[in-house]
């Protein structure tokens, strides 16, 4: 089968995780119960999701030269990822990201530092116009400065190419964005923060999507963890079950994971409950692995679980 091809323009840091029960106090310091460093990043977790599930991945950012920077070219090499859109910049570091993973829920809690991804630009997306024309969907996030977001998603609807924006972390952005996005897909946490509603039940989830078609995207998709998806818009009003597993080892990266699996999915002419589908399942399998990067499933382990 043709890989279908996805870029994805987000950072990439040096994910850096901590394993204790509790986060310490201000001021207190407490033993850890694990650590451990490799890839992260939302782009680039994406990016690795993304090509696990059988996508062709391109990735556009910036890193560092520097170990980091290191880290994050092996971590594309070993997936086959296309970076010829990515930027080496001599002005800034690499970022790393603090991660706090609770030994007792799995639940987690973090604080990104993009580097030299800070520095990605309106001209990065510019220079990567072939790399994006030539997609099927363009995936991006707010960890890299809005504005330039909003060039990556301009850009790719010029040239037809489907729009998938994970607004994460949630950040205050005009409603302009949302005219721009195919698809908009925020887990409840930051739906709410974006609407201003409440978001724990798939009614209140839905009430949030509807918001953001009436603020101008064309499907929304509201990720609810354990609780599956809702998804409303031109695709019509769904609710997706997530997949049951046996024991959650780690959230991090999980909605990452699902957005990987659920652009590959699209790209590849799924239709949108196909793919959320397709997407639940890259997360279900994620979360019962510890990382980031590394928790990413493959393709066939997908498709085991869809069949299953």
């Amino acid at each position: 089968m043709t890989r279908a091809p996805v870029a994805v323009l987000g950072i990439f840091v040096a994910d850096l995780a901590f394993r204790a029960p509790r986060l310490p106090l201000m001021g207190e310091t407490i033993l850890g119960q694990g650590f451990k460093d490799g890839p992260g990043g939302k782009g680039s977790n994406q990016a690795i999701a993304a090509a696990r599930a059988g996508g062709d991945a391109r990735i556009i950012t910036r890193i560092g030269r520097d170990t980091f920077g290191e880290m994050a070219q092996k971590a594309w090499a070993a997936d086959g990822i296309d970076i010829s859109a990515v930027t080496v910049d001599d002005t800034a570091p690499t970022g790393a990201a603090f991660i706090f993973v609770s030994t007792e829920t799995g639940n987690n809690a973090i604080i990104v530092e993009s580097g030299a991804a800070a520095n990605l630009s309106s001209a990065d997306v510019a220079a990567a116009e072939a790399v994006i024309a030539g997609s099927r969907v363009l995936l991006t996030q707010f960890e890299q400065p809005v504005e330039t977001a909003i060039a990556g998603l301009t850009l790719a609807r010029r040239h037809g190419v489907t729009t998938i924006l994970n607004p994460a972390p949630a950040v205050a952005v005009d409603d302009a964005i949302y005219a721009l996005c195919d698809y908009v897909t925020p887990n409840e946490t930051e739906a709410a923060a974006l609407t201003g509603l409440k978001v724990e039940t798939e009614e209140e989830a839905l009430a949030a999507a509807k918001e953001f078609v009436r603020r101008g995207a064309r499907n929304a998709l509201i990720t609810l963890g354990e609780k599956g998806a809702v998804l409303h818009g031109e695709a019509g009003t769904h609710v997706v079950p997530a997949f049951k597993v046996d024991k959650v080892v780690e959230t991090t990266g999980a909605g990452d994971a699902f957005n990987g699996g659920f652009a590959v999915a699209l790209a590849e002419g799924k239709s949108p409950v196909e793919a959320i589908r397709f997407g639940c399942a890259t997360a279900g399998i994620s979360v019962q692995r510890p990382g980031t990067a590394p928790s990413m499933p493959t393709r066939p382990e997908i498709e085991a679980l869809l069949a299953s």
